[in-house]
C-alpha cells in the first residue's frame, strides 16, 4: 500500500543576502550592553575637549591681537603639519580658529574610536572564539560586520550632535555651521570605520588588523601634512597630495569661512567603497582566518622567550615603537614652532586666558612647561594603555594558562609592570628629545638640551605613580579599569586649566601631575618627587597583594 502525503504550505526560501545578516540587531545590542560605558566615557571625553578649547577661543575673541597672533603661528610650516592649511586668516575668527586648530585632531581621535571598535567586534571575536559559538545560532554570516559598523555609525553620529550642540551653545557659533563641523568629522572618521573592516579581513590576529588600521590613519596624516606644507609653500590651500587624505576631506569643507558640502560625497564614496571591497573579502575567506595567513611561528620557543618578561615586552615592543614615532613626531614639529614664539607671547602677555593658563614671569618658558605637561600626558596615555595589558591577556584566557605553570602571579604581574614602566620613560624622555631637536633645527638654544631633560626627568615619579596604580585598580577591582581613563582626562584639566577654574587643593591633589616642579621657573622640591616615588612603590606592593588574593580570571 503506497501512502500519500498532503502537499504543507508553500514555505519561500528567503534571499541569501537576508540570511546572512540574520541576528544583526541582537548583535547590535549586545554591543551595546559590552560597551555602554566605554562609548559613554569617549563622547563626554570629546565634549570637555571642545569645552576645554571654547573656553580659550571666547577669550580670545575679545582680544584682536591674541587672534592675530594665533593667526601668524597658523601660517608657520609647523603649524600647517600639525593643525593644517589654516582658512580664514586674513581675518582670524572664533569659528575659523576652531575649524582650524580642532578638526584635525577630533578626525584621529574619532577615527581611532572607529577602528578600536571594528575590529574589537569582528576580528577580535574572531580569533577568541567566541564569535564561532554565536554563529552555532541564528546569526548570519555578515551581522557581526555590519552590527559593528552600525555601533560606530551610531556612535559617530551621537558625538556628533552633542559636540555639534557644545560647539554652537559654549562658543555661540552659528548652530548650522557647528553641526556641518561635527558632522563632517563624523564621516571623515567613518572611513576610518571601513578601513578597520576590510583590515579584519586581511589579517588573522586582531592586534594586526588594529595595526593595519592605524598606519593607514598614519599614511593619511602624512599624505595631508605633506600635502598642506607643499601648497603652503606655493600660497594655496593645501595640494593635489592633500586630497589623497579623507582628513584632508573634512578640512576642505572650510567650514565657518566659505562652507563646502561637496568634499564630504568623498567620504560617503570611500566609506561605501571599502564596505562593498570588505564584503567581497568576507565571502572569499574562512571564519576565523583571515586573507593573509599569519607566518608559521617555531616549533618551541626561542631562548629570548623563555620568561614571562620577555613575553610581555613581545607584546607590547610594536605599541611602543610606533607611540614613540608618531609622539615624537609632534614633538618634533612642535619644537619647530618655538622660533616663533616669543613675539606671539609678547602679543598675548596682556590675555587673562594665558596669564590663568602660564602664570606670571617668563612666559615662553612657561609656554614650554606646558608642552612639557602635555608629552607627560601622551607618555601617561601609553602608560595607562599598558598596564592594562595584563587585564587584556586575562580576559582572554592566557593568563590562566601562563599562571598554571611554574610562573608565580608576583613575576608574572611584575614583567607586564616593569614593560609598561620601561615604555612610559622612553615615551617620555623620546618626546622631550624631539621637541629639543625640533627647536635646534630652526636656531631655538635656549632652553638648553639639559633643561628640556630635566624637565622630562622631573615627570617620571608622577608617571610611576600613575603606572602602579593602574596595576592596583587591575589586581583588586579588575571591572574598574575603564575608570583609569577617566582619570587620565582629569590629568589634562588640572594640568591645564586648574587655575582658571579655580579648583581646590584637593581637586588638584588627586592628579600626580600637579605635585610635580616646573624646572624651568622655579627650584625643584626634591621632597615631592621623593613623596610620588614612595606612593608608586606603596602602590606596586598593594598591586602585587591584590593579585594574589584574588581568582584568576575575575568574574
Amino acid at each position: 500500500m503506497t501512502a500519500v502525503v498532503a502537499p504543507g504550505p508553500l514555505v519561500r526560501a528567503r534571499p541569501a543576502w537576508t540570511s546572512a545578516l540574520t541576528g544583526t540587531a541582537g548583535m547590535l545590542r549586545l554591543a551595546l550592553r559590552r560597551d555602554r560605558w566605554r562609548l559613554l566615557v569617549w563622547v563626554a571625553g570629546v565634549a570637555v575637549l571642545y569645552l576645554a578649547a571654547l573656553g580659550e577661543y571666547a577669550v580670545l575673541a575679545d582680544d584682536p591681537r591674541g587672534m592675530q597672533a594665533r593667526a601668524v603661528l597658523m601660517r608657520t610650516p609647523a603649524m600647517v603639519t600639525m593643525a593644517g592649511p589654516g582658512y580664514g586668516l586674513d581675518a582670524y575668527t572664533v569659528g575659523a580658529a576652531v575649524a582650524n586648530e580642532l578638526v584635525l585632531w577630533m578626525v584621529l581621535a574619532l577615527a581611532v574610536l572607529s577602528i578600536l571598535e571594528v575590529v574589537r567586534h569582528t576580528r577580535a571575536e574572531e580569533e577568541s572564539g567566541r564569535s564561532e559559538l554565536l554563529r552555532a545560532g541564528a546569526v548570519g554570516r555578515h551581522a557581526p560586520a555590519v552590527a559593528a559598523l552600525l555601533l560606530v555609525t551610531a556612535v559617530q553620529a551621537v558625538v556628533a550632535v552633542v559636540t555639534g550642540a557644545v560647539v554652537a551653545a559654549g562658543g555661540g557659533l552659528p548652530a548650522g555651521e557647528s553641526f556641518a563641523m561635527t558632522g563632517a568629522v563624523a564621516l571623515g572618521a567613518l572611513v576610518f570605520a571601513a578601513v578597520a573592516l576590510v583590515a579584519a579581513q586581511v589579517a588573522e590576529h586582531g592586534r594586526t588588523a588594529t595595526g593595519l588600521s592605524l598606519a593607514v590613519l598614519g599614511a593619511a596624516f602624512a599624505a595631508r601634512a605633506l600635502g598642506d606644507v607643499q601648497g603652503s609653500a606655493e600660497g594655496r590651500h593645501g595640494s593635489a597630495l592633500s586630497w589623497l587624505s579623507p582628513i584632508g576631506w573634512v578640512q576642505q569643507t572650510r567650514v565657518f569661512v566659505d562652507l563646502r558640502w561637496w568634499p564630504l560625497g568623498l567620504c560617503v564614496a570611500a566609506t561605501v567603497g571599502l564596505l562593498v571591497v570588505a564584503a567581497v573579502l568576507a565571502g572569499r575567506r574562512d571564519h576565523g582566518g583571515g586573507l593573509v595567513a599569519a607566518r608559521r611561528g617555531r616549533a618551541d620557543a626561542a631562548a629570548s622567550l623563555r620568561g614571562p618578561l620577555a613575553v610581555a615586552w613581545r607584546q607590547q615592543r610594536g605599541g611602543l615603537l610606533w607611540t614613540t614615532l608618531g609622539l615624537g613626531a609632534m614633538w618634533f614639529a612642535t619644537g619647530g614652532v618655538l622660533s616663533s614664539l616669543p613675539d606671539m607671547m609678547e602679543t598675548l602677555a596682556d590675555n587673562p586666558l594665558y596669564a590663568a593658563i602660564l602664570g606670571e614671569g617668563d612666559l615662553v618658558r612657561a609656554f614650554l612647561w606646558v608642552i612639557g605637561l602635555y608629552a607627560a600626558l601622551g607618555a601617561a596615555a601609553y602608560a595607562v594603555a599598558a598596564s592594562l595589558r595584563a587585564r587584556a591577556e586575562e580576559q582572554a584566557g592566557r593568563a590562566e594558562y601562563v599562571l598554571a605553570t611554574a610562573v608565580s602571579r608576583a613575576r608574572w604581574l611584575g614583567a607586564h609592570l616593569a614593560v609598561a614602566t620601561v615604555g612610559g620613560v622612553v615615551v617620555l624622555l623620546s618626546g622631550v628629545l624631539a621637541l629639543w631637536a625640533g627647536a635646534a633645527a630652526t636656531g631655538v638654544t635656549d632652553p638648553a638640551f639639559g633643561e628640556l631633560v630635566e624637565l622630562g626627568a622631573v615627570y617620571l615619579p608622577a608617571l610611576a605613580v600613575l603606572l602602579a596604580l593602574g596595576a592596583a585598580v587591575y589586581a583588586w577591582v579588575p571591572r574598574a579599569t575603564p575608570l583609569l581613563w577617566a582619570l587620565l582626562a582629569w590629568l589634562f584639566v588640572v594640568g591645564m586649566f586648574a587655575d582658571l577654574l579655580g579648583l581646590p587643593d584637593w581637586a588638584r591633589g588627586v592628579s600626580p601631575y600637579w605635585w610635580v616642579p616646573d624646572p624651568l621657573t622655579e627650584d625643584v622640591d626634591v621632597a615631592r618627587l621623593v613623596g610620588l616615588g614612595v606612593v608608586a612603590v606603596v602602590l606596586a606592593a598593594a598591586a602585587l597583594v591584590g593579585f594574589r588574593r584574588r581568582d584568576v580570571p575575575a568574574v
